[in-house]
């Protein structure tokens, strides 16, 4: 019987980059070419892990000026860039928010340091107070490594089969559960199917 439900952020609570062009259009909007793609997701790659527990995405910054010879202006923020193009999911809200009356929530999420505060103070996070938040870049561990869901299961001090996990990642709902949780894959491009499903579970 579930008893408690984590929530991913990015494609679940909020829109986010999955299933949108928004990717091409930062870069775009940095004036990186098409023949520099390669290159930069290269350095991205290397470093978003590091990223998501704890290392400062400004970093990268200085970085991608010098490697791509990027003309970025001065105060060019990438974690503001990236905020700037996510958008409410309003269409879950409702979902929370009857869930909540019948089960304890939590975020279970990976994140880029400050990045969580920079999406509540855009507004685009439902009024609810989720019972725990388990944030990558504090906890310094992310999905879908084991410990972050050994950490979110000691936290919620439920057991194993008692968690749902509801992420728009398959491979981390795959690590959620060879861990013994139950998963959902929520689908960002139809968000109303998927709520439809997960109130069929949960309601």
């Amino acid at each position: 019987m579930i008893k408690f439900i984590y929530f991913d952020v990015g494609g679940v609570v909020i829109r986010d980059f999955s299933g949108t062009n928004k990717w091409e259009e930062l870069k775009a909007g940095m004036g990186i070419k098409p023949e520099q793609a390669e290159a930069f997701n290269e350095i991205f790659d290397k470093y978003e892990p590091e990223v998501c527990v704890g290392r400062d995405v400004e970093t990268l910054v200085p970085m991608l000026r010098e490697k791509l010879g990027l003309q970025l202006p001065e105060n060019y923020l990438f974690l503001q860039d990236f905020v700037s193009r996510f958008e409410k999911n309003e269409s879950i809200w409702p979902v929370i928010k009857k869930v909540k009356d019948k089960y304890k929530i939590g975020l279970l999420t990976n994140m880029y340091p400050n990045m969580l505060d920079a999406i509540y103070k855009a507004n685009l996070m439902p009024a609810v107070a989720w019972n725990i938040v388990i944030d990558s870049s504090i906890e310094k561990v992310r999905k879908p490594q084991t410990e972050i869901f050994q950490l979110a299961q000691d936290r919620s001090e439920f057991k194993g089969e008692e968690i749902l996990f509801v992420d728009n990642g398959a491979k981390h709902v795959d690590a959620a559960k060879a861990f013994g949780w139950q998963g959902f894959v929520y689908d960002p491009t139809n968000t109303e199917k998927s709520n439809e499903d997960l109130e069929a579970i949960l309601l």
